[in-house]
Order: C-alpha cells, then structure tokens, then sequence
C-alpha cells in the first residue's frame, strides 16, 4: 500500500495541504510504526507534517495507531501516573525524577517513559542511574508506591526509531507530540502531559478533549513534566476528556528563588533530590502543589473508576 497517496495530500505546503481524518492518519502511522515505509516516506512525511501541523483528528490517529501496537503496562487495579521525559535538561536540572519519586512515596504507582532525542541534554535515564535505579528492559507490573523508568523501544522499537528521524533531519515530528500524550499502561493511566510552546498547550487540549483521556496538562520545565521550580505555571485536568482549571499561573516578579543545584550534571542534580528527599533541602513550592494536584486527580479518578 505505501503511504505515497497521504505525503500527496499533506505534503502540498502550507495552504494546498489537506489534513487526514482519523482513519487515514491511523493507517499512516500504523505503516510507519511498523516500519513498513522507506526512509524516503519516513523522511517526506516528517518534513510535510512540520510544515503543515497535525490537527486534533490526525493526531488521534497516530494514537490510535501508537496504542494499538504498544507493550503496555499490566492493568494493576488502580491510578498510575504517567510522566512522560523526553526534553532533559538544558539550562535548569531535569527534575522530573523528583516529582516521580515524591509521587511514589505518597503510595502512587508511576512510570517515566523516556528516551533522549537531542545529546546535549541531560536525560531523566541518567538521573535516575546517578539514583542507583536501573532502566526496565521490559514493562512492569507495577503496584501502588512503586517507580519505573521505561525506555521508548521497551514500549514499541517503532516510536523509538520515529523520533531518532529528528537527529538525521533536525526537526521535531508527530512523535514528539505523540509520546507526551499517550498512554502506555493496560488499566488506569493519568498522562502528565507538558509543553513549551503555548500553541501546543491548544493543540495537546484539543487532542485530550478528542480522545476522551484522563491527564494533566502544564507548561513543564523546558518540556518536561515537572513544574518550574521557581514559578508555579497554569495547571489544567483532563477527565474522561471534560477540561477542569485547577491552578492559575504565578503572576508578578518572583520574591525568592529556590536553591537549585547550578549544574545541570546528573550526578548533581541525583545529589539534590537526594537531599530533598531526606528532608534536607525544601521541596520547591511549584513541584509541591503540582504533587498534591496529581495526587487528587488520582483519587478523584479512582473513586469514580470503582463507582462504575
């Protein structure tokens, strides 16, 4: 089949080009994750995708597709968080460890999905390993009050290779957006989708609206999960699609900053949450309201998942 007949209908630049229905995007994507198209295809329908944007419908479709192939996490009976790590460190140290770890030990269960799509940054993986935590090599079954990192090509080698498209041509494509609003677990998932850009906070709503899900939706620290450590940003929920505000964002000029580490290293940054963790150091007040905004979703969505 090939998807020729679809790079001909996104592909004719900013105005000429035709958005798919769900349908058809399922289709294309599921031929992509498969690994059924050349890297020609590969590449043309990245490029026409980052031209043209993905709507709600389209993006839906690459779910469905997504969903349909992915090792998922064992249905455990209850709420898992998820926090998907894909952006790292650049400027500020990947915190996303600490909130998932915060989640844990308020008897969550949690898995961060990752893998790294630039080498410049500190990953969430590395993080964790300066933790002494290992990487799963394939998915678990998790209980409540337990953590795992899960790399991509755990959940499906062919996302993986998706977003490694990005390291041979340089831009981002759908899987960026993919990865940070799909759910990898059988039963009860809670995404804690985040974004960088504010366009994308109305692509990501429409899409959470579409499909139905149960998330969290904030502007992350330099695109990842974890609030800003320094200001509390806008924090939305996601039930079963139907958007609820829970938290404005922090206005004005900041009176006090946070000690965070200076250096984005992991080593530094693992030495710090351990600190946090111990009591030592504070728990940043923005990641402090963004755990118990977390934890009352999960218990908002639990009760009504036992209602039914």
């Amino acid at each position: 089949m090939g998807i020729s007949h679809y790079i001909k209908e996104i592909g004719r630049g900013k105005d000429g080009a035709r958005a798919l229905n769900r349908e058809q995007a399922t289709d294309l994507m599921g031929q992509v994750l498969d690994g059924a198209v050349s890297d020609l295809e590969m590449g043309a329908f990245c490029i026409a995708m980052r031209i043209k944007g993905e709507t709600d419908q389209e993006m839906a479709g690459f779910l469905d597709a997504t969903h349909q192939r992915l090792n998922k996490l064992p249905d455990n009976g209850c709420t898992t968080v998820v926090l998907p790590s894909y952006n790292g460190a650049r400027k500020l140290p990947v915190l996303t460890p600490l909130l998932a770890m915060l989640l844990a030990r308020e008897g969550v269960a949690v898995v961060v999905h990752g893998t790294a799509t630039e080498d410049k940054r500190v990953t969430t993986e590395a993080v964790f390993s300066a933790l002494g935590m290992a990487a799963a090599t394939s998915t678990p079954s998790l209980q409540a009050g337990e953590l795992a990192y899960v790399p991509t090509e755990v959940l499906l080698p062919g996302l993986k290779t998706l977003l490694e498209v990005r390291r041979t041509i340089g831009l981002r494509n759908p899987a960026h957006s993919m990865v940070k609003l799909m759910n990898p677990c059988d039963g009860h998932g809670l995404i804690v989708g985040s974004y960088t850009h504010p366009e994308y906070a109305d692509s990501m709503a429409a899409t959470f609206a579409l499909t139905g899900a149960h998330a969290l939706l904030l502007r992350g620290t330099e695109g990842e999960p974890v609030a800003d450590a320094r200001r509390s940003p806008r924090i939305e929920a996601f039930r079963n699609g139907q958007r609820h505000p829970l938290q404005a964002a922090q206005e004005g000029s900041l009176a006090s900053l946070p000690d965070l580490p200076k250096d984005t290293h992991a080593d530094v940054t693992a030495s710090y949450i351990q600190a946090v963790l111990l009591g030592k150091n504070p728990v940043p007040a923005p990641i402090s309201l963004q755990v118990e905004h977390i934890l009352r979703e999960v218990q908002h969505h639990d009760r009504t998942a036992h209602a039914h």
